[in-house]
């Protein structure tokens, strides 16, 4: 019977560790992406108007709205480079999670590997000494 790995219970953690990490990097390009898509549509609104102030209250107006719509566009600069910040943050947790797991893993893979081929040598071990002793009896009922 083959033994079980003994660092079994530290690559299920490592595992855990690697799944959270790679949700919190799905998380973040998620609000990466829909800051994008906001400052997008924010941006092809104001592209798509065409206000020509008549007079000196509608020139205001227009500043204004200029003025408010640069603020906006501002707020949703910074936030793109706050999420961009944590999604690469968030990329090299999972990274770091990644190679922690496949350590483990490789380590796991060779157990299997050397377990597999203590088995087949006690196998081996089995039919050779089986086939020595019907070898033998052969030879024991061959005498007269």
């Amino acid at each position: 019977m083959a033994r079980q790995f003994p660092l079994a219970g530290l690559l299920r953690l490592r595992q855990l560790r690697e799944e959270e990490a790679a949700g919190s990097l799905a998380a973040a390009n998620e609000r990466l992406r829909s800051s994008r898509t906001r400052a997008e549509v924010l941006n092809d609104a104001l592209d798509g108007t065409d206000i020509s102030p008549a007079g000196s209250a509608s020139l205001y107006a227009v500043a204004a709205a200029r003025a408010s719509a640069r603020s906006m566009m501002a707020d949703l600069h910074a936030l793109e480079a706050h999420l961009q910040g944590e999604q690469h943050r968030a990329q090299d947790q999972y990274r770091a999670a990644r190679a922690a797991t496949m350590g483990l893993e490789k380590l796991e893979d060779r157990h299997r590997d050397t377990e597999a081929a203590a088995l087949i040598g006690a196998e081996q071990r089995v039919l050779d000494e089986l086939a020595s002793v019907s070898s033998a009896r052969r030879g024991a009922e061959e005498r007269p």
